[in-house]
């Protein structure tokens, strides 16, 4: 492990996790400043994922709601861009995905990042979870690496920090029971080689030789019992990240991850002498992977440690309800759509009683007349809509139930700090003569993060 007194950036605001919304976020740093990006967003995969953390036993909803791919790319492609604006011209970037959007996140990222900057797409193979029998058993990530400087070779790349004896390459089964067949020789230092025969020339290979890993990894996922296990519901291990940091940053360098999740980059990076960002839009994420660096890495939380070297900050926590309410009511609106795990509306004026929407699990999409069924919106969505009032009074929910009817949806979210008698009275009204539901969240229940039951 590096030593921990190595002292944050005097140019950039490094060991410090920002909690709130990346595109924001990166929008207030410099142009060209990081070294490494390493981001592992959504996979559009309609998983829902229910989790107990270890820090408070408290359940939380995880939700990849995407309607269609085009809206994960949608979502995507302008902080992709914001990436790309913030690394350097020497710099590297991994785009972590699988199956669900692999492909069209490469051509989003040939299109921002440049086609002649794409270096590997690197296959993270594991043999974990259950075994499909409508299919072969999908068991790898994908990884897509790039950087500005391809063409010119001018990225780092330290081949040699991450090489492994070829007696313990990660090969696949077949090769390496190839190479395990192999005749052993042994030269007269006592090193055991094998020599293979090809195109009239016979090559000597060592054991012990060290060689680059090739672009598929063979790194065992997490197993449920691991010690390294978070409860996390996307957590990757350690060593892969140790690899990439390893691999394409120096010493001091500065890494980036922008949807940290539980913070494994980070750790990667404080463990072998990086600096660090971190982002992720979840609180309760933001407190286990603070929680994570003073126990795994003992870095110290608080602005005199990290300015002496030895700690760390979190930044930008929920607001209080105060701050709240002093708030711009469209920045209110998107605070409390985000905070749902929904999308706002682009235009913030004419909305129609709607100001953002949340897209289930297990949706379909709609017909397309032109074929492109996975590119098209889906049909099924819930609105929502807010209001920064106190109290939230029937005429409120009477427009939301008129809009909801406008649209045919048969459930929605309506968020305020408050909702009055008569308002609740309407809402169960509501459901008894529509069969339709409005689900009340206060401002208080989001920032307590006790929605996930009402939102799943």
């Amino acid at each position: 492990m590096a030593p921990s007194s190595r002292k944050p950036s005097s140019t950039l605001d490094t060991r410090a996790i920002y909690c709130g919304d990346n595109l924001e976020r990166l929008k207030k740093l410099p142009d060209a400043c990081i070294d490494l990006i390493y981001i592992d967003p959504p996979f559009n995969s309609n998983r829902n994922y229910e989790v107990f953390w270890g820090e408070t036993k408290e359940k939380r909803a995880f939700e990849d709601r995407h309607e269609s791919t085009r809206a994960y790319i949608d979502f995507m492609r302008p902080r992709c861009v914001e990436l790309t604006r913030v690394l350097k011209k020497t710099g590297s970037f991994y785009y972590h995905c699988d199956w669900h959007a692999s492909h069209y996140v490469k051509v989003m990222l040939d299109q921002i990042i440049g086609e002649n900057s794409f270096i590997n797409e690197i296959v993270w193979a594991y043999e974990s979870g259950g075994r499909a029998k409508s299919h072969f058993h999908r068991k790898h990530d994908v990884l897509l690496f790039y950087s500005p400087s391809a063409e010119t070779k001018n990225y780092t790349f330290n081949g040699d920090a991450v090489a492994i004896p070829r007696d313990r390459c990660e090969l696949c089964n077949s090769t390496l029971e190839k190479w395990n067949n192999l005749k052993k020789h042994i030269d007269d230092d006592g090193r055991v080689y094998r020599t293979i025969n090809g195109a009239g020339k016979v090559y000597k290979y060592y054991d012990d030789e060290p060689v680059t890993p090739s672009d598929v990894w063979h790194i065992s996922h997490l197993q449920q019992k691991d010690p390294e296990r978070l409860g996390y519901p996307t957590q990757k291990p350690l060593a892969l990240l140790d690899r990439i940091v390893k691999a394409s940053s120096n010493e001091n360098d500065i890494v980036l991850d922008a949807f940290c999740g539980c913070g494994t980059a980070l750790v990667a990076a404080q463990n072998l002498g990086r600096q660090w960002i971190g982002i992720d839009i979840s609180p309760t994420a933001c407190r286990v992977m603070a929680k994570r660096l003073r126990e795994v890495c003992k870095l110290r939380e608080g602005e005199n440690y990290r300015g002496h070297g030895k700690g760390f900050v979190v930044r930008d926590l929920p607001w209080t309800e105060k701050q709240l309410r002093e708030m711009p009511p469209f920045e209110f609106e998107n605070w409390a759509v985000i905070a749902l795990g929904g999308i706002p509306n682009k235009t913030q004026v004419g909305d129609m009683g709607i100001d953002g929407r949340i897209y289930p699990i297990g949706s379909e999409p709609k017909s397309s007349k032109t074929g492109a069924v996975e590119l098209d919106f889906m049909d099924q969505w819930y609105p929502i809509q807010v209001k920064q009032r106190d109290k939230v009074g029937r005429p409120d929910i009477d427009q939301f139930e008129t809009a909801m009817a406008r649209t045919k949806r048969k459930k929605g979210f309506f968020v305020a700090f408050g909702f009055s008698s008569d308002a609740l009275t309407e809402i169960n009204a509501f459901f008894r003569r529509e069969h339709a539901v409005i689900v009340p969240l206060t401002v208080r229940e989001i920032l307590d993060e006790t929605i996930a039951q009402k939102v799943a």
